[in-house]
């Protein structure tokens, strides 16, 4: 009878580890409502609907060149030489596309 006991408790143990609890469903931002209200508190936050530089300040983030290279890496984003208006145009597009693949509510206006 002793041996039972050990064994019973091990098993059940693992059933509870073993699968992850249910993550809480993952709920979805409205990212234009969350920069928006970001702005109004930064003096309107400049250009971030499409400035890749000013967003990264409305998110108090590195915007310096060396950063948005190692973004852009990070992205996969090589759509002209690195800080050039093209390939910043891109990397924001990219921010955007990454935060809706992540669940975000991205309006139509910070994706083009």
């Amino acid at each position: 009878a002793p041996a039972a006991a050990p064994q019973a408790a091990p098993q059940t143990a693992p059933t509870a580890t073993a699968q992850p609890a249910p993550a809480a469903p993952q709920q979805s931002v409205d990212v234009g409502a969350v920069l928006s209200e970001m702005a109004s508190m930064k003096d309107g936050g400049g250009n971030y609907q499409s400035s890749i530089v000013d967003l990264l300040k409305l998110l108090d983030l590195d915007s310096s060149l060396t950063a948005r290279k190692e973004l852009a890496a990070e992205l996969n984003v090589h759509a002209a030489a690195d800080g050039s208006a093209e390939q910043n145009i891109a990397l924001h597009k990219a921010v955007m596309q990454k935060l809706a693949d992540n669940g975000g509510i991205v309006p139509d206006s910070l994706r083009n």
